[in-house]
């Protein structure tokens, strides 16, 4: 029997997708330095802002109350436009050229923030950072979506929400940094300027990569579209396939694309709408209202100021365990299953959160509760909700209007952002812990939409998908 047996594995040749496997990679590292980009940006305000309160004569910007959510809200909605915006672009010229694009708005901003001598040219160029960030949040997704092959887009796509959160939390660390160890004045210009770092990346990386297969066809350019497919895939037969599927699909007879197809066509008004459902979904969990203010919450319950500071950096360490997990677990379930379960255990440490807040008395034990409900809600939605998010909004939407419904959707997104943002500190004043009572309630009327409204999505090709949602969404009219 020894005799017979086959060679050592180490002397067999590689899987036939291993060229495949590396290469596509590596346009997802690339086009993800926008989503570290977006998570940077983001997260490195609420360092800055201590020091840009100060007087100018101090270093600062002499912000009040009111500029600081001025200045703070700018980007979210520069961040509104820019997904609408970078929609309709990235229809028209390409993903990889809108993505170089946004490369050049993100260093603009990020110099103009960190060079700005005034409240008002921050607040402009804070916007215009937004415009960069929200492209970048509508464009990434897509792109890799459509150079991944079916069995990898899921966990591809899902490498965006693990560079956003990346990006926090090393915003998170540097701003402990730079405040623990920088004497100067101008330290929150130093925070706001590392942002280019990933601005450069994301450029050059974007000069080393090929066009979108999908958007070359939906150009009826079939020959650079097989171009690029023979880059991407390792098997002959595999780019037969996609290529057939993409010819067939090309040759429906569609609109040309752009809001005349959305509201010409029942199906994919649907689908928008699904779309726009599922922003709210994600930003009425209340993940923001964690962190924007985890120390004010904590502060609440009788925490230090130091403490609380360092529990952000905690959120942040969290957020980036639990999305590791999430790409784990997203190759091996269904998107439904995972939001389902996920929208579960939000409502319970919302109303634990809630409980403990309002219930339990003052002291110690009290903070490291609250805390602990923090971060424990924290893991299930950076596991099981934030991932699942960002990858339906590459796949739901057919190939003709994906950058423009792709764009209004996450447009939405970043609205219901901006307004929990807002919302959350009036409810606290006026609700008190009875807040986290009513995100739970908001939570459950979710998970009955995602139960009822949302179909499932894995396994199939982008081409495949359209046909089964047109399909399905149609029997539902």
């Amino acid at each position: 029997m020894t005799a017979s047996a086959p060679p050592a594995t180490a002397a067999m040749p590689p899987p036939a997708d291993t060229r495949e496997s590396r290469f596509v990679f590596k346009v997802a590292i690339a086009a993800t330095m926008g989503a570290l980009a977006f998570g940077y940006d983001t997260g490195v305000i609420s360092g800055a802002l201590p020091f840009m309160s100060t007087p100018q004569s101090g270093g600062g910007l002499g912000l009040t109350p009111v500029t600081e959510g001025i200045v703070t809200s700018a980007l979210v909605f520069g961040a509104a436009f820019g997904s609408l915006m970078a929609g309709t672009l990235s229809d028209r010229y390409g993903r990889r050229t809108t993505l170089m694009g946004l490369s050049l708005v993100f260093l603009i901003g990020v110099l103009g923030t960190t060079l700005a001598p005034s409240v008002a040219i921050m607040v402009a160029m804070r916007f215009v950072l937004g415009l960069a960030v929200g492209g970048a949040s509508a464009t990434v997704p897509v792109f890799i979506a459509e150079m991944a092959g079916p069995s990898r887009r899921a966990r591809l796509v899902s490498q965006n929400e693990l560079m956003i959160v990346s990006g926090q939390l090393i915003a998170y660390v540097l701003n402990a940094l730079l405040a623990h160890y920088s004497q100067s004045p101008h330290v929150w210009r130093y925070m706001l300027g590392i942002a280019a770092v990933p601005a450069v990346l994301l450029g050059l990386g974007m000069l080393f990569v090929p066009a979108s297969p999908r958007w070359l066809a939906s150009k009826n350019r079939m020959k650079e579209a097989r171009a690029v497919l023979e880059q991407i895939r390792s098997s002959n037969r595999q780019i037969e396939t996609e290529m057939a599927e993409m010819i067939k699909l090309n040759g429906i007879d569609r609109e040309q694309g752009g809001w005349s197809a959305v509201l010409g066509t029942p199906w994919i008004r649907k689908l928008l709408w699904i779309g726009i459902g599922l922003g709210f979904m994600a930003q009425f969990t209340g993940v923001n209202a964690f962190m924007y203010f985890t120390p004010i919450i904590l502060k609440s319950t009788g925490l230090g100021t130091n403490a609380a500071l360092t529990a952000t950096i905690g959120n942040g360490v969290v957020a980036l365990i639990a999305t590791f997990i999430g790409i784990w677990l997203i190759g091996r379930h269904g998107r439904r299953p995972m939001l389902l379960t996920g929208l579960g255990f939000v409502i319970a440490t919302q109303a634990a959160l809630g409980a403990v807040l309002l219930w339990m008395p003052d002291g110690p034990l009290k903070s490291y509760a609250a805390l602990a409900c923090i971060l424990c809600f924290l893991l299930f939605m950076q596991m099981l909700i934030a991932p699942v998010y960002w990858l339906l909004m590459s796949e739901l939407f057919p190939m003709h209007v994906r950058g423009v419904l792709t764009g209004t959707a996450v447009a939405c997104q970043w609205v219901f952002n901006g307004l929990v943002a807002l919302l959350f500190p009036i409810a606290m004043a006026q609700f008190g812990s009875a807040t986290f009572f009513v995100f739970a309630a908001i939570n459950v009327a979710s998970l009955v939409f995602v139960a009822l409204c949302l179909p499932e999505t894995r396994g199939k090709s982008l081409e495949g998908l359209e046909k089964h949602l047109e399909k399905e969404l149609a029997v539902r009219a």
